[in-house]
């Protein structure tokens, strides 16, 4: 499977943006898809998961501001983010994995590049 994250970009606080994890191969359906975020000199951080039947689990953080969904017709996950703070400030990641489900990323096989995301205050 190959991951391919976009949709990042400059907004201002309480902006919305949102991020599309597009993946490669006709099996897309079966993985468990999460968002992660990172910035400089900080390990990387769980944002949300969505599993392949729809289970879905999301940081303190994310709750009531960011909404995971998937579109396997078009091999697609989307993280839909609003209300943005300057703390949401990183890049973001997505990541799949067939067999597993949860919150620790050394346990996801499949990384996409990354798409930055910036808040002004």
């Amino acid at each position: 499977v190959q991951l391919q994250a976009s949709g990042g970009g400059l907004v201002e606080t309480g902006g919305s943006l949102r991020l599309s994890c597009a993946a490669s191969g006709r099996t897309f359906s079966s993985y468990t898809v999460a968002w992660f975020r990172q910035t400089p000199g900080k390990e990387r951080e769980f944002v949300a998961y969505i599993s392949s039947g729809g289970k879905t689990l999301y940081a303190d953080s994310a709750k009531g501001r960011f909404t995971i969904s998937r579109d396997n017709a078009k091999n697609t996950v989307y993280l839909q983010v609003n209300s943005l703070k300057p703390e949401d400030t990183a890049t973001y990641y997505c990541a799949a994995s067939i067999k597993y489900i949860g919150v620790a990323a050394s346990e996801y096989d499949y990384w996409g590049q990354g798409t930055q995301v910036t808040v002004s205050s």
